[in-house]
């Protein structure tokens, strides 16, 4: 059984040691989702994926690609809250005319 969220996100600058990365980040009602989704993975097979990720389908705008979100942990107030994270690859930016800061309108269809 498959599962689409959608979300209007906006677009972020990450800057690393290996680089800089452009993401969105899930939060809210479909990160729970996204997170009761990862749960009834490791229940049916007994493990979890690498990094706590989950597989995905991405659609922005007219572009589609299979990637994976991963989980990040924010401590807010003594207790953890998991957001997702979705990196958007320069070819995608590319396609969709997108930049920093942009609202953009992300499907995800987990898998």
């Amino acid at each position: 059984m498959t599962e689409t969220l959608s979300a209007t996100i906006p677009l972020r600058r990450w800057q690393g040691d290996r680089g800089t990365y452009h993401l969105v980040t899930v939060t809210g009602d479909e990160a729970e989702a996204i997170a009761t989704h990862a749960a009834l993975h490791r229940m049916e097979f007994g493990k979890q994926r690498g990094f706590g990720s989950v597989k995905v389908v991405a659609t922005i705008g007219e572009t589609e690609w299979k990637t994976s979100v991963f989980p990040i942990k924010l401590d807010d107030m003594s207790r953890q809250t998991k957001n997702w994270t979705l990196l958007v690859s320069k070819k995608v930016m590319r396609a969709e005319d997108l930049a920093e800061g942009d609202e953009v309108s992300v499907k995800l269809e987990l898998l």
